[in-house]
Formats: C-alpha cells, sequence, structure tokens
C-alpha cells in the first residue's frame, strides 16, 4: 500500500502541476504543422510545408458588449482560441492517421460543435442585458489551409491547454479538455490510456468506507426505479443538459436507460412525451459514459464520439443497473422539482484535480470495504467490476438547473446536513456492474487528454418522474418503506 501511496500522491502533484500552468500559462509550444497526406491534394506544394486551420473572427462580428456581458464574452472568445489551438495540435499529433475524411471527421468536424457551444454562450450573455446577437452561428465553422512560408503556423497552447464546448461537468464554460498533446512541452501527455498503472488489486486496498450515523427523525427508506441494462443499445455522444442543440456535445458516447429518447433535441415537452424503459413509469433520463472492452474493435470504430476520439472499443452492456432514491441522515426529504437537472462528477478530473470528482470503482462483495476513486479496480475471480455514483442531495428549492450546472445541488456535509438555504433532496444513488475483460483492456469513454481515467467517471440525470410518482417516492422514504 505504501508503494500504492507514493505513486497515487506523485500522480496527484502531477495534476496540480499541470493545472497549475493551465492557470499561469507557462510552458508556450510552437509547433510546425505538417501536413496530412490524405488531405493535401496533388497540387499542394511537396516541400515542406504546413497545415493550419484558420476559423472566422468572431469578435469582429460582435455588436457593442454591455459592461455586464464582458466578463463571459471574454472568457469564451479566449475559448474559441484556445480550440483552435488544440485542434491545430491535434493536427500534428494525428499526422498521416485515418482515411481521406479523418481530418474533417475527427478534428473539424469537433472543432466545429465546440465553437458552436461557445458562440451560443456568447450571444446568450449579451442578451440577458441586451438585444441577443443573431448569424453568429455560421462563424463556427473552420477551414483547413497551407502556410508556405517555410516557418509553419505556431500555436501557443498552455501545457495543453483546455478546450471548450460539450464537458459535463466542468462549470459554466462548458470546457472540454481537448487534446493534450503528444510531445515534449510542459503538461502534455498522451491520450493513451489506461495503462496497467491504472488499475489495482482491490484485495490489497485497505478498508476506506465511512459510515454515516443517521440521527433521530432521519429518512430510511427508500424507492427503486428498475429500468434495464440498456440493452436495446440507446447509444449517441449529445449531452442534452450543457450543449442542448448541439449534436456531438459529449464528444464520447452515453449509455442510457429511462426515457426512451435523450438527445440533442431533447426538450421538457419531448421527454414528458416518451415512453420508458422503467416498469414503474418514471420518464427520468438516466446516462453515463459506456464502458469499453478495448481488445475488441466496436462499430463505431471511426465515429465522432467514438474512435475518432480516441475513445476505442466494443462496447460492454452492464451485467445490472440499480436505480434508487436514499433518505436523509439527518430528516426528511422534500420532492424534487420535475425537470431538475443533476451532474455528478468530473469528466476532466485527470487535469481539473479533484474538486467536482466523484467516480467510485470496486468490485462485488468488496463495496462496503472499498471503494477506489483514481484507480480501476482488478477483481479477483469470480467478482464483478463496479461502478457506483451518489448524487447531489441537497437543492436551492427554487431552480431546476444553473449555469455552471451545479450551484443550483450540494453535497450534505460530513454529517449529512444540507448548507443554509438547501433543502434535503432524495439522494439519486446508481450502481452498475459488469463482466469486464482483465486489466488493462477496458476503459471508461472520456474527453481527449483525459486518458480514459477512473478519477473521470461522471454521471447525467433529468428527472421527469411525474407529480404522483414523484410524491409517492418522498413518502416512501420518508416513512421508512422500501418501494418503487
Amino acid at each position: 500500500m505504501r508503494a500504492d501511496h507514493r505513486r497515487g500522491r506523485s500522480r496527484r502533484n502531477a495534476i496540480l502541476a499541470v493545472t497549475a500552468l493551465l492557470a499561469g500559462g507557462g510552458g508556450l509550444v510552437a509547433v510546425n504543422y505538417a501536413a496530412n497526406a490524405s488531405d493535401v491534394s496533388a497540387a499542394a506544394p511537396t516541400t515542406r510545408s504546413a497545415q493550419t486551420i484558420s476559423c472566422p473572427d468572431v469578435k469582429g462580428e460582435l455588436p457593442a458588449v454591455p459592461q455586464q456581458a464582458q466578463t463571459e464574452v471574454d472568457r469564451n472568445l479566449a475559448l474559441l482560441d484556445r480550440q483552435t489551438a488544440e485542434a491545430n495540435q491535434r493536427l500534428v499529433n494525428t499526422h498521416g492517421e485515418g482515411g481521406p475524411d479523418f481530418v474533417r471527421n475527427a478534428i473539424l468536424g469537433p472543432l466545429e460543435s465546440k465553437r458552436t457551444a461557445a458562440i451560443e454562450r456568447i450571444a446568450v450573455a449579451i442578451g440577458r442585458v441586451a438585444a441577443k446577437p443573431s448569424g453568429l452561428g455560421g462563424l463556427a465553422a473552420c477551414d483547413l489551409g497551407l502556410d508556405t512560408s517555410g516557418a509553419g503556423a505556431a500555436s501557443q497552447i498552455p501545457g495543453g491547454a483546455q478546450g471548450d464546448g460539450g464537458d459535463e461537468n466542468n462549470g459554466s464554460d462548458g470546457s472540454d479538455a481537448g487534446q493534450q498533446g503528444n510531445g515534449s512541452g510542459a503538461g502534455e501527455q498522451s491520450d493513451d490510456g489506461p495503462t496497467a498503472a491504472d488499475f489495482v488489486d482491490i484485495t490489497t486496498v485497505a478498508p476506506n468506507v465511512p459510515r454515516v450515523r443517521r440521527q433521530a427523525g432521519a429518512s430510511t427508506g427508500a424507492f427503486v426505479s428498475r429500468c434495464g441494462v440498456n440493452k436495446q443499445g440507446q447509444h449517441n455522444s449529445d449531452n442534452d443538459i450543457v450543449a442542448p442543440g448541439v449534436s456531438n456535445g459529449a464528444h464520447h458516447v452515453h449509455d442510457y436507460v429511462g426515457n426512451r429518447k435523450v438527445d440533442f433535441t431533447s426538450t421538457n415537452e419531448s421527454l414528458s412525451a416518451q415512453g420508458t424503459s422503467c416498469t414503474n413509469g418514471d420518464q427520468s433520463a438516466y446516462y453515463w459514459p459506456v464502458l469499453r472492452d478495448t481488445t475488441r474493435q466496436g462499430p463505431d470504430a471511426d465515429a465522432l464520439g467514438g474512435g475518432a476520439e480516441g475513445n476505442k472499443g466494443a462496447i460492454l452492456v452492464p451485467a445490472t443497473v440499480s436505480i434508487s432514491y436514499q433518505g436523509s441522515p439527518t430528516g426528511k426529504v422534500v420532492a424534487m422539482p420535475r425537470f431538475l437537472r443533476i451532474i455528478t462528477g468530473d469528466a476532466k478530473a485527470f487535469t481539473n484535480g479533484t474538486k467536482n470528482a466523484n467516480a467510485h470503482w470496486s468490485c462485488t462483495g468488496f463495496e462496503n470495504k472499498v471503494q477506489l476513486t483514481d484507480k480501476y479496480p482488478i477483481c479477483p475471480g469470480g467478482s464483478k467490476v463496479v461502478r457506483s455514483f451518489a448524487f447531489q442531495s441537497c437543492w436551492d428549492g427554487r431552480n431546476v438547473d444553473s449555469a455552471d450546472h451545479r450551484s443550483h445541488v450540494a453535497f450534505a456535509d460530513a454529517d449529512g446536513n444540507c448548507a443554509q438555504g438547501f433543502k434535503a433532496i432524495p439522494q439519486l444513488t446508481m450502481r452498475l456492474t459488469y463482466k469486464a475483460p482483465a486489466a488493462p483492456d477496458f476503459a471508461v469513454d472520456g474527453f481527449q487528454g483525459q486518458r480514459h481515467g477512473a478519477i473521470t467517471d461522471h454521471n447525467d440525470f433529468i428527472n421527469v418522474m411525474n407529480d404522483r410518482l414523484m410524491n409517492q417516492a418522498v413518502s416512501c422514504i420518508n416513512s421508512g418503506r422500501r418501494c418503487g
């Protein structure tokens, strides 16, 4: 365990170093972009030249920006610049890869999606205090050209800077940790992963599961929704919570159970009109990044969200999916509002650090003793891999969502108490088990640059229970019964 602890401490220090570098803007990297042969016409110069990505200038097309919106606008303009820099870095790192459509599908397409989301946030920020600008969407698409000056195109990326667009779990900027690069620049690292060092034999880990003592008046019941394991294969790389209206807004593939149709086109109205895989009529949307067997090729090997964005392997169907709502150890709970949206965990925790991380990995037979947060488990024979999620259980009493998709909900403190101004709601808890291949041959889907780290695991939820069913859940939980 001491050796494992030292390795964990070294990795945490590395994460802190990367995060500090990103914040400080140090370690600028200048790169020459060698042309991808598959995307250069026969008429292109054969001497050493460079491909570079050119994007329309958004700032120059904006109307006068009100002072109240300036901070948000400036932040997203900076993110647009970093997105282009990251795409150019990816152009270098993938030189010679893929077929004739690789650059457009794997680089320009995702870049356009990210820019669409950032540009829309700029328009919304202005629209909150003035007339919302129109026609900015046409500035999202970028082109590929050649720099024939011989010097190449220079891109400055602060240590593998974080890009934008489609992140599910990283605050109001929706930042998506884009390509980290494979060079030697400070803070850069390969997208390859996980490696053997990212796995640990669970039988060697000391018990680490804390106990929360219930107080008098605790709500001790539970409400269960049985929604299947997604055998029907509802998959997409959208995220309706943070990137509504943006196709491939997540840049990795999700499993879905519950609501029968959840994608980038979903609205409250469409969700409430859909059927459900849950046996009790619960229309809520439950979704999470898929787990893959990396020894086998999946049908999305060349698709966006899949292999084209570094998520390689055959998607594993969970052996079981358990969805339940638990009470509060300090008192009664109140009903969740319909269409409440909650994200738990951080899809970019590998580079962001642990502030918003909420990953828990274990093995059947060990869950009450050992939970891993930044390692995948090596389970003994006959034991299944377990992913578990306990969502935020305190609500601000007003909002169904917030700009950062976090501020309207919160975790209770170590004693189970909600902060002042927040109310205890039923705590959504999910447990997924898998007959996974041996380590290190499985990995969770994620963003480029996050190395498929176990710490990046996350889960998303939209409450679409009708009032009758939600009230039934609250009654069961508060009266100490188990139902659903």
